[in-house]
């Protein structure tokens, strides 16, 4: 009985020794500085029927000022690779409650109702929505210009949360950034929708600019070197390139 009880007190010297590494204490991708203030943005996508793609942009394109007069629109896309018959777009509220309300004015909107939401809807083939906080170390950065494409790359995360893959993430995030390789526009956070998943808003001049920029980072030692430790957290990643519509404040 003694030597058991000499045992377990010597075990719990020990643990007491152990240092946690400074990594598992601090979450680099914490929403938390995001939850305090409340500000947050949904991403949308909507699929619509092949056939009536041209006509819900052209419907959208001329009551879309009915939606906005009620909360911030981010930027509006159509999907050009990555997801046929796509739009997605991105809305900013400043709380849970502001966007309940802005909701619920909707729902009493009638020229909201009957000229957009009535016609607009039977063209929708299905709709998805994810809230996300922007991470710590990211800002809403308007591109340097006009025009130009926008490529949405969603990460999948492997379960254990930020303080398990945080770090690495950013690395990689910043080896393209900081290096001039790609324009962030902001890095996204699921609060609601698929748990560990991020999302990089990255914006190029052009399909072809993209191209030749992307072959010259991975010929980079710095970027693969970034890339090569984050991705031993990822569990898959989807990526759309999409053009800006004539109405979407990010052009």
């Amino acid at each position: 009985m003694l030597t058991a009880r000499k045992v377990l007190w010597n075990a719990s010297r020990l643990l007491e020794k152990v240092v946690v590494p400074r990594s598992t204490q601090v979450s680099c991708i914490s929403t938390g500085p995001q939850q305090q203030h409340g500000t947050f943005y949904e991403l949308r996508t909507y699929c619509i029927h092949p056939h009536l793609n041209a006509a819900f942009l052209r419907l959208t394109n001329e009551k879309i000022h009915l939606r906005t007069a009620h909360s911030e629109l981010l930027g509006y896309w159509s999907v050009e690779y990555g997801g046929l018959n796509q739009v997605f777009h991105i809305w900013k509220y400043d709380s849970f409650s502001q966007r309940a309300g802005v909701r619920a004015a909707l729902a009493q909107d009638p020229s909201w109702i009957e000229e957009y939401i009535s016609k607009a809807m039977p063209m929708l083939s299905s709709q998805d929505n994810q809230v996300t906080y922007l991470v710590p170390w990211s800002k809403i950065l308007r591109p340097p210009k006009e025009g130009g494409v926008y490529e949405l790359v969603s990460f999948q995360m492997c379960p254990g949360g930020p303080a398990v893959w945080g770090a690495a993430f950013q690395a990689a995030v910043s080896a393209h950034a900081h290096t001039g390789y790609a324009w962030p526009v902001g890095v996204f956070h699921n609060e609601f929708g698929p748990l560990n998943q991020v999302h990089v808003l990255w914006w190029y001049e052009g399909a072809d600019q993209r191209a030749a920029i992307r072959h010259k980072a991975h010929q980079d030692p710095r970027v693969v070197a970034a890339v090569r430790e984050s991705v031993s957290y990822l569990a898959s990643q989807h990526n759309k390139l999409m053009f800006p519509t004539p109405f979407s404040p990010l052009k």
